[in-house]
């Protein structure tokens, strides 16, 4: 027995002695053979010594037996060690996005996307779902997907809607049931007005060192080439947008032209049987939840089309959470930085060159209609619309239906 504990005893020295210096495939082969050396009862001696499960020092001894040879140069053999979750789990990577998709903020021109929860509450509710994982390696998977963790900024006055949170689970099922049944949803926006002309552009862009781009060095507008408003169309499910870029005014007309030219130049291609097109915008701007002329525009379209039209805006003051902000708006300010937007043609060509490494798709045209500012639209008129609010915030939620009567 003293022969026994002396033996321990003296492993267990070689143990703290040698282990920091060795790597995996080290330490397993040095266990299978103190355990070998050690005789019967030998295997588990190792395990308590080492800490190291049997199944890892079994598996030495195989190696040290020849049973499993590894090629030169390698710690695991070939196809060993524990797959990857993304591998084991092809429906991981979804249900990670879908839990942090509903607290998704960030700047509507940066690419990164960031998220609120924790990464052990996320952890949590995959863990919930069946998977086995860590918030170590949530961490890193959200990492992979461009998130990271930020700070506040003091940008925001004022308290939020009691029904926001319930507003943003409200679209949310209404854009899943849409695209369920195979009809289509788009997130439509103005992106801020773009100077035309030879004016600074934020960000910066390679250039032949010390031989930057010239630009004016005021911002007054250029009474010729004036300004552009980019009113983009997102197609959430196809990945795709379609910018109509406008040389007037931002009016609701101009808000349901570039969803009728979407729709003729990219959505009736892509959706030949729809009948009904669900939309989600903010609550203000030419596409708001008040404002008569959008609503009175959309019936245009509605009877033009015969499609349906949902539409449900988000609560005001997260204009931030509308798809549109950081799937391509970012994309495109990210694409043109630091380039002046010289022409049409050029501001044109570089919304259409716009892509990301996840596939997005865009196509851009001018329109140069006159579009005239404070039409108004009367109470007859409006009393006239095919419009039905739905129970649950009737005034961010409706349908406009195609109409009997001529509108």
């Amino acid at each position: 027995m003293i022969w026994v504990m002396t033996t321990i005893d003296q492993m267990r020295t070689r143990f703290q002695t040698i282990w920091p210096h060795l790597d995996e495939k080290g330490r397993r082969l040095w266990a299978a053979t103190e355990a070998k050396a050690f005789g019967h009862g030998g295997l588990k001696v190792a395990h308590e010594v080492t800490g190291m499960s049997r199944s890892v020092i079994s598996e030495g001894i195989r190696d040290l037996t020849g049973e499993r040879l590894l090629a030169e140069g390698r710690i695991r053999r070939v196809g060993a060690g524990r797959k990857s979750l993304k591998k084991t789990n092809v429906t991981l990577l979804d249900d990670l996005k879908v839990l942090v998709e509903s607290s998704t903020m960030g700047d509507p021109e940066s690419p990164l996307l960031w998220t609120t929860q924790s990464l052990r509450s996320l952890a949590g509710a995959l863990q919930s779902k069946g998977y086995k994982i860590g918030h170590v390696t949530v961490g890193a998977l959200l990492a992979e997907q461009g998130y990271s963790l930020q700070g506040n900024r003091k940008t925001l006055e004022g308290s939020s809607h009691p029904d926001r949170d319930a507003q943003f689970q409200f679209i949310t099922t209404r854009v899943a049931v849409n695209q369920e049944q195979g009809q289509p949803v788009i997130s439509v926006d103005t992106k801020k007005k773009e100077l035309v002309g030879l004016y600074k552009n934020g960000g910066r862009a390679y250039r032949p060192k010390g031989n930057p781009i010239k630009v004016k060095g005021h911002d007054f507008e250029d009474k010729e080439l004036g300004k552009v408003a980019p009113y983009g169309v997102y197609d959430l499910k196809h990945h795709e947008a379609w910018v109509n870029v406008g040389t007037d005014h931002d009016t609701s007309a101009f808000a349901v032209e570039s969803i009728r030219r979407w729709w003729y130049m990219m959505g009736k291609g892509r959706y030949p049987d729809a009948t009904r097109l669900m939309i989600t915008a903010d609550s203000g701007g030419s596409n708001g939840a008040r404002v008569r002329l959008w609503k009175a525009e959309l019936q245009k379209f509605s009877n033009e089309t015969g499609l349906e039209i949902q539409v449900s805006h988000f609560p005001p003051g997260t204009s931030k959470w509308n798809k549109i902000e950081h799937r391509l708006f970012s994309a495109i300010s990210l694409n043109w930085r630091g380039r002046p937007l010289v022409n049409h043609e050029i501001i044109i060509n570089l919304i259409e060159s716009t892509t990301t490494r996840t596939g997005l798709k865009v196509r851009a045209a001018l329109d140069n209609n006159h579009y005239p500012q404070g039409i108004k639209v009367s109470d007859a008129e409006m009393k006239a619309l095919s419009h039905q609010p739905e129970p649950f915030h009737g005034e961010w939620n409706y349908t406009i239906a195609k109409s009997t009567d001529n509108y």
